[in-house]
């Protein structure tokens, strides 16, 4: 198992090794996502992680805030119209004994559900979304999605853009307390895991 700073290593820090070229196809599905992603910098400026009532389905707070989760959500939506909010919501319904119990839930609830972090990796993760880490970078494909916890405790959630064709550095679209950007990941973070969602619309 990579630890932490194996995957640092391994998946981040090795410039010498050839950048890997964006998919070229227009109708890939990844970079159909990576675009739908970009399209949400400079324009979700802030970071909101409070409680909203939601409509159901396609519900949505104000694009100008988020946090991490609603990137992702946002993208799929944009890109495919597959809405997780109620891919979870309906998931967490059938089975709400297999998900998390961090927050003292006795049922599943369509305005938070699919907000969060933990519920996003169990439902990738029972839908067979789930894929090893990369041993190397050539092993990361455009569209991962990478969730870690920063400090060792905080969940986040960030799509693998591809890499900078200057540096050679594994860039991430995510809201990590800013807005929504493509950047490294420069935060302390530990047990990374890897999921590839490719919609059905795709």
């Amino acid at each position: 198992m990579l630890t932490r700073r194996s995957f640092l290593v391994s998946g981040l820090s090795l410039p010498l090794l050839p950048t890997l070229p964006l998919v070229a196809e227009e109708s890939r599905w990844e970079k159909r996502l990576v675009r739908a992603a970009r399209q949400q910098i400079g324009v979700t400026l802030g970071y909101n992680p409070a409680y909203v009532t939601l409509p159901y389905p396609g519900g949505d707070i104000d694009r100008a805030t988020g946090v991490c989760t609603d990137v992702v959500i946002r993208a799929y939506r944009d890109a495919f119209e597959t809405d997780l909010q109620v891919l979870v919501h309906e998931d967490m319904k059938a089975s709400f004994a297999s998900y998390p119990k961090i927050w003292g839930l006795t049922k599943a609830d369509r305005n938070i559900d699919h907000r969060r972090v933990p519920n996003l990796e169990t439902f990738f993760k029972r839908q067979g979304f789930e894929r090893a880490m990369p041993g190397t970078r050539d092993d990361w494909q455009l569209g991962d999605l990478v969730t870690m916890r920063l400090g060792g405790r905080l969940p986040h959630i960030a799509i693998f853009s591809g890499y900078d064709a200057t540096t050679g550095k594994a860039m991430y679209i995510h809201n990590i307390g800013g807005g929504t950007r493509e950047d490294e990941l420069y935060a302390d973070y530990d047990t990374p895991r890897r999921f590839r969602f490719e919609p059905p619309a795709a």
